[in-house]
C-alpha cells in the first residue's frame, strides 16, 4: 500500500474547502430564498391587516350610528332670539328649544324642517326643504321634439292652441297693451288618438318651456290628503321652472261630477279636485304657468273646472277629414322608401282611421316589406296592413259587445 505525498495531500484538502465552500454557499441562498418569502408574506399579511382594519373602523362606526337614539322631525314657528327657537315637533306638541352652537342660527327661519335631540329637544340638524319626488319624476325633457309640422290634420286646432297658451308666454306685451288677461288653459277633448298630446308637446317646443305630463289617475291616492299634497307640488314644481306648461291626461279621472253619494274614495277624489281647482284659479297668480288638459268624456267633468278662469277655452280635436289623413299620411311616410303608392287611394281605404292608427299603417305596411326582403314599401302593403288593422278593430269591438265571441 502506497503512501499519498505532499501533492496529494494539498489536492484533497483543496477539495473538501471547496465543497464546504459550495454548501455554504448553497445554505446562504436557501436562507436568503426563506427570508425573502417571509418579507413577501408578511407584506401580505400586513396589507391584509390594514384592510382588515379598514373593514373594523367601518363597522365600528355603523355601530356607533346604530347606538345614536333617533332623532325628532320638527318644523320652526318662531325664533327667539338667536339660540332659542319655538319648534312644532312630528309628535304633535310645540317645544321651546335651543338651538346647537354647530348649526348657523341665521338659517333658522319659521318653516325651516329640523332634527331635535330625543333627550335634550336642542336642535342638531338642518333638514333640506320637503319636496314631493313623485312630482319631480313627472318633468320630462325641457323641451321636447315634437313640432307642429309633424301634425297633420289639425291645422284649426293648432292655431286656437296657439292663441291661448303659445302667445301669452312669447308675447306677453300684447295683452298688456291691450289691456286683458292672458288664459290660463286649454281643453282639449276628441277621441283617443287623434294627437292631443303632440298639440300640447308642440306648443312646449315652440315656447322652449318646461314640460310636465301627469295622467289624472296618478293624483288618486289611497291616504287622505296626498292626493291633493301632490297637486300642490306639481304646480309648485311648475312654477319653479317657469315658463312651464302642464298637460294633464285623461283628466276625467279626477276631475269627474261630484255627486251626493260618496264613498270614502270618491271623498278622497274629490279633495284632490277641489285642490285643483284652487291651483288652477287661486289667490296666487301662475304667472308663466299654462294648463293643458285632454279628455275623451267631456260630458262627465265637473262643471266647476269648465268654467272660463280655468279653462278658457275648449277645443275639439275630432278624427281627421279625408284630407287631414292625406297629411298625416305624408308626415308618416316622410323617410319611408315607396315605390307605386299613391297616398290618396291609401287614404280613401283609411276612411274612420285617426291619427295613432295612420301611423300603425305606416309601420306594418313598413314591416310587410322587411318580412318580403325589401328595401321599398309598395301599395299592396298598405292595403294589407289596412285590412289588418281594420280587422283588428273590428274583433275588439265584438269583444267588447259579445265577449263570447272571443271564447265561443
Amino acid at each position: 500500500m502506497t503512501t499519498p505525498t505532499y501533492d496529494e495531500d494539498i489536492g484533497n484538502k483543496n477539495i473538501d474547502t471547496d465543497i464546504a465552500e459550495f454548501k455554504e454557499k448553497a445554505k446562504i441562498a436557501e436562507l436568503e430564498s426563506t427570508i425573502l418569502r417571509m418579507d413577501l408574506e408578511k407584506r401580505g399579511l400586513l396589507k391584509a391587516n390594514e384592510e382588515l382594519n379598514k373593514e373594523v373602523e367601518v363597522l365600528r362606526r355603523e355601530l356607533e350610528k346604530l347606538r345614536v337614539p333617533p332623532l325628532i322631525i320638527g318644523t320652526v314657528t318662531d325664533k327667539v332670539g338667536k339660540e332659542k327657537a319655538v319648534v312644532k315637533s312630528s309628535t304633535g306638541p310645540s317645544f321651546l328649544v335651543s338651538i346647537s352652537k354647530f348649526i348657523d342660527s341665521n338659517e333658522i327661519v319659521p318653516g325651516t324642517r329640523i332634527c331635535l335631540n330625543q333627550q335634550t329637544l336642542s336642535v342638531v340638524e338642518i333638514l333640506p326643504n320637503e319636496k314631493d319626488y313623485r312630482a319631480l319624476a313627472m318633468e320630462i325633457e325641457e323641451k321636447p321634439d315634437i313640432t307642429f309640422d309633424k301634425i297633420g290634420g289639425l291645422d284649426k286646432q293648432i292655431k286656437e292652441v296657439k292663441e291661448v297658451v303659445e302667445l301669452p308666454l312669447t308675447h306677453p306685451e300684447l295683452f298688456e297693451k291691450v289691456g286683458i288677461e292672458p288664459p290660463k288653459g286649454v281643453l282639449l277633448y276628441g277621441p283617443p288618438g287623434t294627437g292631443k298630446t303632440l298639440l300640447a308637446k308642440a306648443v312646449a317646443n315652440e315656447t322652449n318651456a318646461s314640460f310636465i305630463k301627469l295622467v289624472g289617475s296618478e293624483l288618486v291616492k289611497k291616504f287622505i290628503g296626498e292626493g291633493a299634497k301632490l297637486v300642490k307640488d306639481v304646480f309648485k314644481l311648475a312654477r319653479e321652472n317657469a315658463p312651464t306648461i302642464i298637460f294633464i291626461d285623461e283628466i276625467d279621472a279626477v276631475a269627474s261630477k261630484r255627486t251626493e253619494s260618496l264613498t270614502g274614495g270618491d271623498r278622497e277624489v274629490q279633495r284632490t279636485l277641489m285642490q285643483l281647482l284652487a291651483e288652477m284659479d287661486g289667490f296666487e297668480s301662475k304667472g308663466d304657468v299654462k294648463i293643458i288638459g285632454a279628455t275623451n268624456r267631456p260630458d262627465i267633468l265637473d262643471t266647476a273646472i269648465l268654467r272660463p278662469g280655468r279653462f278658457d277655452r275648449i277645443i275639439e280635436v275630432p278624427a281627421p277629414t279625408a284630407d287631414g289623413i292625406v297629411d298625416i299620411l305624408k308626415i308618416h311616410t316622410k323617410n319611408m322608401n315607396l315605390k307605386g303608392v299613391d297616398l290618396e287611394k291609401v287614404a280613401e281605404h283609411a276612411e274612420g282611421c285617426v291619427g295613432a292608427d295612420l301611423k300603425a299603417v305606416c309601420t306594418e305596411a313598413g314591416m310587410l316589406a322587411i318580412r318580403d326582403r325589401r328595401e321599398f314599401v309598395t301599395m299592396d302593403d298598405f292595403l294589407s296592413a289596412i285590412e289588418k288593422l281594420t280587422g283588428e278593430k273590428e274583433e275588439e269591438y265584438a269583444f267588447k259587445e259579445h265577449p263570447a265571441v272571443m271564447y265561443g
